[in-house]
């Protein structure tokens, strides 16, 4: 039975959201499955990826054929890298020890760079808020400007009328 790791829709229209499974390949996409190794949301920035590493490099070891999508995806989470440091480990170019190493200080410098971009889109959105907020108060003093001229005149045609009443008044 040839075996496929793929991602299976779910969510709304327009809202994907797709689990990341271990399939026949002759299933339906949205079929039945064999194991659910994770989750994918491409919705959030960045998208999130959750991800049974351990779970993926099983299957991939016993023969399991990523899609294109999926591949790309355990490449991100570092699943094809853990794959192919097991395959050392049993040809015997590196130990265990040495292998899990590698993974670890990998997994630690993805985590960085994620982090880094996610901190950059924050910082990004906070400039942009400050920027239409700058932007918002400029519009309203100008309004503000706009108004107090006419609100002067008002003022002041109103009090004409009151003094020439009164100067009426006091020629009488």
């Amino acid at each position: 039975m040839p075996v496929k790791i793929r991602l299976q829709r779910h969510g709304k229209k327009g809202k994907p959201y797709y689990w990341i499974v271990a399939a026949d390949a002759r299933s339906k996409r949205d079929g039945k499955y064999l194991e659910k190794l994770g989750a994918y949301n491409p919705n959030t920035n960045p998208a999130t990826v959750e991800l049974d590493v351990d779970g993926a490099v099983k299957w991939l070891q016993n023969g399991a054929q990523p899609t294109d999508t999926a591949k790309n995806l355990l490449s991100y989470k570092g699943a094809l890298l853990k794959n192919h440091l097991v395959g050392g480990v049993r040809k015997g170019a590196l130990t265990e020890e040495q292998a899990e190493a590698k993974f670890t200080a990998w997994l630690e410098e993805k985590t960085s760079k994620v982090q880094a971009k996610a901190d950059g889109l924050s910082e990004a959105e906070a400039k942009a808020k400050a920027e239409a907020l700058a932007a918002e108060k400029a519009v309203n003093e100008a309004r503000i400007a706009a108004a107090a001229p006419v609100v002067e005149e008002e003022v002041a045609e109103e009090a004409a009328p009151a003094v020439e009443a009164e100067a009426s008044n006091e020629e009488e």
